[in-house]
């Protein structure tokens, strides 16, 4: 490890005196100016905080104050420690009274103060609002030095209940801490009166492309052989400047190398978000030629070019994508709907391979390990879990915005997923299949419809933001038209939620802005588990409103749906025929319906008195 760290080091040096910097601190930073910025989420009365400092210098003390006002004085809450490296304060106020909004301040040495709002519980709001972006490249050469005031100004105007930073926040591989300060104060004029999810993908720890391996060390920056390159602490200085102010993780125990986990729920407005880490726990490719030998001769690699090669074979039963932690995550949180009406999971990347082309439009991709339609098995499994919740999926970092009902079994047994576009990037991608997808809805483009994904995954594709035919005789150079950002709103009485899709440089108030073509979308919460093949149970009707019903099987008590009803009337709907386990309710007393007979057709009608 030692001589690791000090390669790291010397690298750091090497590069930075040949290639230069495009970015450097503020010159004469006063006193006064030491607090970049700060992000915060509140979750079941508890308030986290990750305060965003300069260099500590001159003796001056690691150490900040975080304070309220009450009746228009400043009241100190509590202190917290300034780490190093890194320079960030983590502050937690427990039995937060969320049902009033307060101005907070960070305090640093008496002389330096940032001021913000955190927000009431939107909780009785009829529409939540969600606004969610990623992959925040600035270099120059492909316009990522655009200023993001286009998005601020339009993020501002719509005042979002909540936003999310799927990854990608940072595009240097060395230099965590410079850019990451240029992200915040690009951003802070939102984020500081606005609860804000930010999780870390692969450019954030320095990577291209990362098979966490449930936190090895990697020998090779390619991370092929998976694990992280960079050193453990560095790892930890970003997930601690980016993640620390989430919620407490569901199980807290780190991963190899002391790497810790952020993997968590967040509970805000009535909607009820599971926060992956879809890299972390994922398998390396290092087993790829054992069980395809004829495919990898000489060693993995992390694409496939050939049309030739049945991707079947690339499927690893034993690989893991999200990992059994974050499946029993996932299983538990299913059931868990106290004040929660809807809910969603949030994460880096798509579950499937939505891309055929990638950096030029001038050689198909057949392949790419990066996505997360490898390991099948893994991904089928994830997706398995992730439908019992009725959970549409967000993420990011495909630098592509597509929207996608997944399949495991069959087309559309599984959840929605939206991949929201770049704020602004380099490396582009297409979906523009050689045949036009099955099943299209009417005078849809023919890239729509069911398909096999690269990995031979099913997926049906409802939309994407493809670059236009000019990007594809530039090779790729950034036009506003495929960045921008995702709206997302949830109506609670309607059981609605409509996806946005936005270009840069519009205004999205403007009734006469156009979105990228095929959003927005809408779906019901019950499409997320809506199979085209299914079978039925009863109609329940119930004497109580929105109540909690969850579907197990009989024989092992496994979960197969759970879900928060609309209204008083609600018919269950499984996979499988056989007998099932109908419970009423929250708590440790629901009342259970046993042996429930599945049909292909079922006009029973049960009654249930609450």
């Amino acid at each position: 490890m030692k001589n690791k760290f000090l390669t790291f080091i010397i690298f750091l040096f090497v590069t930075s005196f040949i290639k230069g910097q495009i970015l450097s601190l503020p010159k004469n930073l006063q006193p006064e100016d030491r607090i970049a910025f700060a992000m915060y989420t509140v979750h079941e009365n508890t308030v986290k905080m990750t305060a965003q400092f300069y260099p500590i210098i001159n003796y001056e003390p690691f150490e900040a104050t975080l304070e309220i006002e009450e009746n228009g004085k400043w009241v100190e809450k509590t202190k917290a420690a300034i780490r190093y490296p890194g320079y960030t304060s983590l502050f937690r106020i427990d039995n937060w009274d969320d049902t009033k909004e307060a101005k907070y301040r960070v305090v640093h040495n008496n002389k330096a103060f940032y001021e913000g709002i955190i927000r009431k519980n939107p909780i009785n709001k009829e529409n939540f609002i969600l606004a969610a972006l990623t992959c925040n490249s600035i270099y120059p050469r492909h316009g990522g030095d655009i200023p993001r005031t286009d998005i601020v100004e339009n993020l501002i105007k719509l005042n979002p209940d909540l936003l999310f930073f799927s990854g990608d926040q940072v595009y240097d591989h060395a230099q965590h801490y410079l850019y990451w300060l240029k992200f915040g104060t690009d951003f802070k004029e939102i984020i500081r009166n606005t609860p804000t999810i930010c999780i870390v993908d692969d450019h954030d720890v320095g990577q291209g492309n990362l098979w966490g391996a449930e936190g090895d060390s990697s020998p090779t920056l390619s991370g092929v052989s998976g694990g992280y390159y960079r050193p453990a602490e560095y790892v930890k200085e970003v997930e601690r400047a980016q993640t620390s102010h989430l919620p407490d993780p569901y199980d807290a125990a780190p991963v190899k190398q002391g790497i810790g986990v952020y993997y968590t729920d967040l509970k805000w407005g009535g909607i009820s978000f599971a926060i992956l880490e879809d890299r972390k726990f994922k398998s390396g490719l290092l087993d790829l030629p054992k069980y395809a030998p004829d495919i990898f001769p000489e060693g993995t690699r992390d694409a496939i070019f050939d049309p030739t090669v049945d991707t079947r074979k690339l499927d690893i039963p034993t690989a893991k994508l999200l990992g059994e932690r974050q499946l029993k995550f996932l299983e538990d949180w299913t059931t868990d709907w106290e004040n929660a009406e809807m809910k969603t999971v949030l994460t880096q990347s798509v579950f499937a391979m939505v891309n055929n082309y990638t950096g030029k439009h001038d050689r198909e991709i057949i392949a790419d390990f990066d996505t997360n339609g490898w390991p099948q098995s893994g991904r089928n499994k994830a997706l398995s879990v992730i439908r019992k919740s009725f959970s549409p999926m967000i993420g990011g970092d495909q630098h592509l915005a597509t929207f996608v009902k997944h399949g495991v079994d069959n087309w559309g047994d599984a959840s929605y997923s939206f991949v929201t576009p770049a704020i602004a990037n380099y490396w582009m991608r297409w979906w523009d299949p050689k045949n036009p997808g099955k099943n299209r809805d009417k005078n849809s483009p023919k890239y729509t419809g069911d398909f096999f994904d690269g990995f031979q995954n099913k997926i049906t594709v409802k939309a994407v933001g493809n670059p236009s035919s000019e990007e594809i005789k530039e090779g790729g150079k950034l036009s506003t038209r495929v960045a921008g950002f995702g709206v997302i709103k949830y109506s609670k009485s309607k059981r609605t939620i409509t996806f946005d899709c936005w270009g840069r440089n519009v205004d999205i108030m403007n009734p006469n802005s156009k979105q990228y073509k095929g959003w927005p979308i809408t779906i019901s919460q019950f499409d997320n588990f809506n199979p085209r093949e299914s079978f039925l149970l009863p109609t329940l009707d119930l004497s109580k409103e929105k109540q909690v019903v969850t579907i197990r099987k009989s024989a092992t008590r496994e979960i197969v749906s759970s879900v928060r009803i609309k209204g008083k009337i609600y018919q269950p709907k499984v996979l499988e025929l056989g007998s099932y386990t109908i419970e009423i309710g929250e708590g440790n007393t629901p009342i259970k319906l046993f042996e429930i007979i599945s049909k292909s057709k079922n006009s029973e009608r049960l009654n249930v008195k609450i």
